[in-house]
């Protein structure tokens, strides 16, 4: 039996030997098929008790260009991306040049040795697993879509021999996938079954980096973040969904229909107890949500950067009219179109101050499908409570990949929190109702539903300068009340807000200084292997996640107790570091950068790389000032 090897000199290889600790990347063209394949390989591993994170780098086009999906397999729990590839399944000819690069020393290439590899592709230091897959599949299959689409079937199928993936576990996703579609389990099962007896006859199986069941993922779930936002949505009391077609937020409406199909279909008329309006742009799909919010409905519309851009003359008017709704910002690279399948964290400055004059809106940062599902929920509570729109911010790597939380939980009985609105008898009792007066020093007045009284309660809404009983004014005094009325309010905020996570390591830094990581949305994902490769060498940080906007009294605070702090984000110009600054009044010799913007999520090899460049610098910086004093 030959080893899976294709170099002359492969006794002089040493393999990459892991367990349940590996990144297996496939490299294919968009349009393939190869996604619901490469699926099926990421959920066996999850079915066998592994954690696993899957990330999907796709082009913006329909067909014809490059796209890798990523997975990240690892039994400690670090499910950020991992710089470097362990096994890299190489099925694109145009860029398997730089896909072969891109594999570890010690490290696998699985590819389609149809057509042989030329000389220039062939590295000493990897091993080379190469499969006649488009050969096996012209002689098993007849038609020419299913040798298409059966060639990634038979490379999951070789998976399965080379990493000792349970057989049985493909099979049941085999079934799971086509049921009440039988006719395709067979031909299907028979694909998986021609890569493995290549695979298993031709090589020496398993390899060295391999799969051992475990039961790390018991009670876990595999969920994309804008599946669980729609359904957060549902849950929350959302009745009205208006929007425009803008990658990558359409996936949360389309759920959200499906899910209120199911839950929202009234059992006695079989009416739909839910309205979904596709718009004709960003601008009609948000004055939608505000028409429907001001009506009393939970609304809500989901965009990205270039309709939040869009978007922001409709949310001054939704923050000075003050009308509760929810937006889901479920960010891309920008600006303009930039680059609409890549995820980045760059909308952070201009949501939280959207619109023109001085507006200040509520964010919420999810950093897991689980938050966002529980803060879809807690948004439209938010909402009326504040009575002002509330933005969540998700992006792309959240919200379209699957990733692996806790079961989604609901409390049966859990009553919705409307806020501040007065009944017809509510009203019946008061002598005079003045819409925008503050009667309880919040800076929130109380509201009425059109239609609740038949003489009182009315008042009209307006963007215009307005005084407490919603009439029209341009007394510059009267309008500067109201402003710092609603100022009073953002203040409130805070208490229905997330509050931030804190972690102190209590234990010193030999240079004495106070460190901190700070962080907030998918950023996440990496903290935890930065903070424990830091720590073996010696450095110990606290952290602070951020999960809302306006910031908690706790940022200011971990702020002013620390010597460096470094902001992580996926942005260019440090737009987290900057609202710091304007709201902690922080400075630069506090607050330092990592930055990551290339589109693709943030590995924790970079912020480690980063930290400790700075580090030897800043000490130095700081050893220098103390012997100045001294």
């Amino acid at each position: 039996m030959p080893e899976a090897i294709a170099t002359s000199n492969a006794s002089r290889i040493t393999p990459i030997t892991r367990v349940n600790d590996f990144v297996v990347k496939f490299a294919n063209v968009n349009g393939s098929g190869s996604a619901s394949a490469n699926n099926m390989f990421a959920k066996a591993v999850f079915r066998m008790g592994i954690p696993v994170s899957p990330h999907n780098i796709f082009p913006s086009n329909i067909q014809g260009l490059p796209t890798w999906y990523e997975v990240r397999i690892s039994e400690a729990g670090y499910l950020g991306r991992r710089d470097g590839v362990d096994l890299m399944v190489a099925m694109n000819e145009q860029t398997i040049r730089n896909d072969i690069d891109s594999v570890l020393p010690g490290g696998y290439v699985l590819y389609d040795n149809s057509k042989p590899l030329g000389p220039h592709l062939l590295r000493d230091d990897i091993n080379y697993l190469g499969i006649p897959i488009k050969d096996i599949c012209l002689k098993e299959f007849e038609k020419p879509t299913q040798r298409q689409l059966f060639k990634n079937i038979v490379y999951v199928g070789a998976l399965a021999a080379f990493l000792e993936i349970d057989f049985q576990v493909l099979t049941d996703l085999v079934g799971d996938q086509f049921r009440g579609k039988e006719r395709l389990i067979p031909p299907n099962i028979h694909a998986l079954e021609l890569g493995h007896q290549y695979a298993s006859n031709n090589f020496k199986c398993p390899l060295q980096i391999r799969l051992k069941h475990c039961r790390k993922t018991d009670n876990k779930i595999l969920i994309d973040g804008n599946t669980a936002v729609a359904l957060g949505c549902v849950y929350g009391g959302a009745t009205v969904a208006a929007w425009y077609p803008l990658t990558p937020s359409t996936s949360v409406v389309d759920a959200f229909g499906k899910y209120c199909k199911r839950l929202r279909i009234d059992p006695g008329s079989g009416k739909r107890k839910y309205a979904i309006v596709q718009a004709e742009d960003e601008l009609a799909a948000i004055g939608i949500t505000v028409g429907a919010g001001w009506n009393g409905a939970r609304a809500f519309t989901a965009t990205s950067g270039p309709g939040i851009s869009l978007m922001q003359e409709f949310l001054g008017l939704a923050y000075f009219a003050e009308v509760p709704i929810v937006i889901f910002d479920i960010q891309r690279a920008g600006p303009s179109t930039g680059m609409p399948t890549r995820t980045q964290q760059s909308d952070i400055l201009s949501c939280a101050y959207a619109s023109h004059g001085d507006t200040k809106q509520v964010l919420l940062f999810p950093a897991s499908p689980g938050e966002c599902f529980d803060f879809a929920i807690e948004a439209f509570d938010i909402a009326d409570n504040l009575q002002t729109p509330v933005i969540v911010m998700s992006d792309l790597e959240l919200g379209m990949n699957e990733q692996m939380c806790d079961a989604l939980q609901w409390t049966d009985g859990r009553e919705y929190d409307r806020g501040k609105v007065l009944s017809e008898a509510q009203l019946e009792e008061l002598g005079e109702f003045a819409r925008y007066r503050d009667v309880d020093g919040d800076g929130i007045g109380y509201r009425t539903y059109p239609g609740t009284h038949p003489e009182k309660g009315s008042y009209f809404t307006r963007g215009s300068s307005h005084d407490d009983r919603a009439a029209y004014t341009e007394d510059g005094n009267v309008y500067a009340g109201v402003m710092d009325r609603i100022a009073r309010k953002f203040n409130t905020a805070v208490g229905f807000l997330p509050l931030p996570e804190q972690i102190d390591t209590e234990q010193e830094n030999s240079s004495g200084l106070k460190l901190g990581l700070l962080f907030y949305g998918t950023t996440t994902s990496a903290i935890q292997e930065s903070l424990d490769s830091l720590e073996r060498q010696g450095y110990h940080f606290d952290t602070l996640r951020i999960r809302a906007f306006p910031f908690h009294e706790s940022v200011q605070q971990f702020i002013d107790c620390h010597d460096r702090i470094y902001v992580i984000e996926q942005n260019r110009d440090a737009q987290m570091k900057s609202l710091l600054k304007i709201e902690c009044d922080a400075s630069n010799r506090k607050l330092a950068s990592i930055l990551n913007y290339n589109g693709v999520l943030i590995t924790a090899q970079h912020i480690e790389r980063s930290v400790l460049e700075d580090l030897a610098t800043f000490e130095q910086t700081a050893a220098n000032t103390l012997s100045s004093r001294a």
